[in-house]
């Protein structure tokens, strides 16, 4: 036993000394709470949507994949295989029952640029249609697990129509309903720190008016413009508004083309792998870090439909396994087709790392012998990487459980930090 100089009330005055700071920590990095991250978020204008939507979707991605050869021909002809658990007839299987059971994960009925401006009645009745509709799929137990609507951005010219349409949605879902538990609104073209600062307050106030619990309604911020990444001070407003969102910010979404176009980039040059998306997307994920808030890639509008089918799946691939790679675990499609390889790629990601991060999740769990020697960190890594290939479906539990001689739960435990020690 050391005998310390550093005396009781010396680290008494210590800890006073940080009180703060750890509060602050605490209190704007709690980490990740473990709620569901879709892998993808589907939009389409918002008086398109029906109830059977997803299904559609999904049946469209099938034949579309059929008359391709099939979903393991796809995913041969887009480079996917590449190690024995993901060859592209397992694959196949596994994306199969995806596009059947559960095609779309997080579901946006747009309001803003996917639907345009159509006049105060024409959307005011789209609105109604649109919350009934949700509402249908709720009651009969087929609306995706997330769902919601992206209306229009705070800026002065169209201000109100967004708040008239989000009052209205809002609105109409309490109308002899409940929200969705998987409720998703989305803010568009945020420039400031006071527009997220804004949406807490109607968001607030939406709860006050429909006896909601305070902080029910929570939203994304869609990052497309300069002046959230860079503000004229020279700070980072992405990072401010998040912690400016009081908890509601759930997610940031990168924007493609309304971020690459304010920037002069030309539109044969703009996407998602473009420098400068990268740039914005490197301090988006800065911003994130440590908060609990989700982000998101965007999309490509480059379409597999007609006879651009091929290299667009090929394209598309390629792009959602990059910023899987990235440490960014969700992006935007647009249409059925993408489906396809949007499953098969990220499919692809958790089950080509699948036995090594299992194996080493192994041997940290039950402290075998390795010539890898990883720290808590690293396991968490691990298997949080595990756990997200489970929950989207790459990764049956059976499989998780018997490669890695744990329960799930406590993969899932150790991923979410409830577990940080080996188990002996």
């Amino acid at each position: 036993m050391i005998s310390g100089h550093l005396d009781e009330s010396f680290l008494a005055h210590v800890d006073e000394q940080l009180a703060d700071a750890d509060a602050a920590l605490a209190r704007r990095y709690p980490g990740d709470d473990g709620r569901r991250q879709p892998i993808h978020t589907v939009y389409v204008s918002a008086d398109r949507y029906t109830p059977d939507l997803p299904q559609q979707w999904g049946a469209t991605a099938l034949e579309t994949a059929r008359e391709a050869g099939g979903l393991d021909a796809v995913a041969a002809l887009v480079g996917l295989g590449g190690s024995p658990d993901s060859a592209p007839e397992r694959l196949a299987e596994l994306v199969a029952a995806k596009l059947t059971a559960e095609p779309i994960e997080d579901l946006r009925l747009d309001f803003e640029d996917g639907y345009g401006n159509r006049g105060d009645d024409v959307e005011d009745a789209h609105v109604h249609a649109a919350s009934a509709a949700v509402r249908s799929a709720v009651a009969a137990g087929i609306v995706p697990p997330f769902i919601g609507i992206r209306f229009k951005c705070f800026e002065a010219p169209v201000r109100r129509r967004g708040l008239r349409t989000l009052d209205g949605f809002i609105g109409g879902l309490l109308d002899g309903g409940t929200l969705p538990d998987g409720l998703t609104l989305t803010l568009p073209k945020v420039t400031s720190v006071a527009q997220v600062e804004t949406m807490v307050e109607v968001a607030a106030a939406l709860e006050r008016i429909h006896d909601l619990p305070a902080g029910r309604i929570g939203f994304e911020v869609q990052v497309e413009t300069p002046q959230a990444i860079l503000a004229a001070d020279g700070t980072a407003p992405v990072a401010r508004l998040i912690h400016a969102g009081d908890g509601r910010v759930t997610s940031l979404h990168y924007g493609t083309y309304d971020y690459s176009a304010s920037l002069g980039i030309a539109a044969a040059y703009q996407s998602m792998e473009h420098p400068a998306a990268d740039h914005a997307k490197n301090v988006m994920q800065l911003a994130v870090a440590g908060t609990g808030v989700h982000m998101s890639d965007g999309s490509t509008n480059i379409l597999p439909i007609g006879d651009n089918v091929e290299p667009a799946w090929q394209l598309h691939a390629r792009l959602v396994r990059r910023h899987l790679e990235r440490g960014i675990y969700q992006g935007w499609d647009m249409h059925p087709a993408q489906l396809v390889t949007r499953f098969l790629a990220t499919y692809a990601f958790y089950r080509d790392g699948f036995a090594p991060a299992a194996t080493r999740l192994r041997n940290y769990m039950h402290r075998v012998d390795s010539a890898i020697m990883d720290e808590p960190a690293t396991a968490k890594a691990l298997a949080g990487f595990i756990n997200r290939g489970a929950v989207c479906g790459a990764l049956p539990t059976a499989d998780v459980e018997a490669a890695t001689d744990l329960p799930i739960q406590t993969v899932r435990d150790v991923a979410f930090g409830r577990q940080t020690s080996p188990l002996v």
